[in-house]
């Protein structure tokens, strides 16, 4: 029964996880390894994922911290790797073609996570202030915020990021 269960949400959960997971990172193989890992800690819970009131939320809040942590590991290994360390901001000098997910990339974590939860997938805000541990009035803000900044990055209104396919 339990094995069941749990395969019927994998099977229905699967994708989704795997797509929040590259909207959050840009790197398809990081959200395919962010979703199994997403997956395999909602097995280890299982019983905590189905009392809970929802349980994609519960699937979509490990996808978020993990997809956190591997982005800041990242980060401290590209700093690491090329020293960038003390320099000035990193890329300045190189102009960048700018698109949604390079432009998600730039936004703080806290406001892509917002974005991309209410955009792409369509989510409530107080179903991505449930998925994400904040209050609605956080989502709000920094979704507001993302949003704003989103635009400014792509060099125009928020209506093009309405894309959300063409951006995977």
């Amino acid at each position: 029964m339990r094995d069941d269960a749990f395969r019927a949400y994998f099977e229905r959960h699967h994708a989704s996880l795997s797509r929040l997971a590259y909207l959050m990172t840009g790197e398809p193989s990081a959200a395919d390894d962010l979703a199994a890992d997403a997956l395999t800690e909602v097995w280890r819970h299982w019983d905590r994922v189905q009392a809970a009131a929802d349980p994609v939320a519960y699937g979509h809040g490990i996808v978020m911290n993990l997809a956190r942590n591997w982005i800041r590991r990242r980060s401290r290994e590209r700093i690491f790797t090329f020293g960038l360390a003390g320099r000035g901001h990193e890329g300045s000098d190189v102009p960048a073609v700018l698109d949604v997910r390079g432009a998600l990339r730039k936004l703080p974590h806290r406001r892509r996570a917002c974005v991309v939860l209410r955009y792409a997938f369509d989510l409530s805000e107080r179903e991505v202030a449930a998925t994400l541990g904040i209050s609605v009035g956080a989502v709000k803000s920094s979704t507001s915020r993302g949003a704003k900044q989103l635009a400014e990055l792509l060099g125009g209104s928020v209506s093009r990021i309405d894309g959300w396919e063409a951006a995977r």
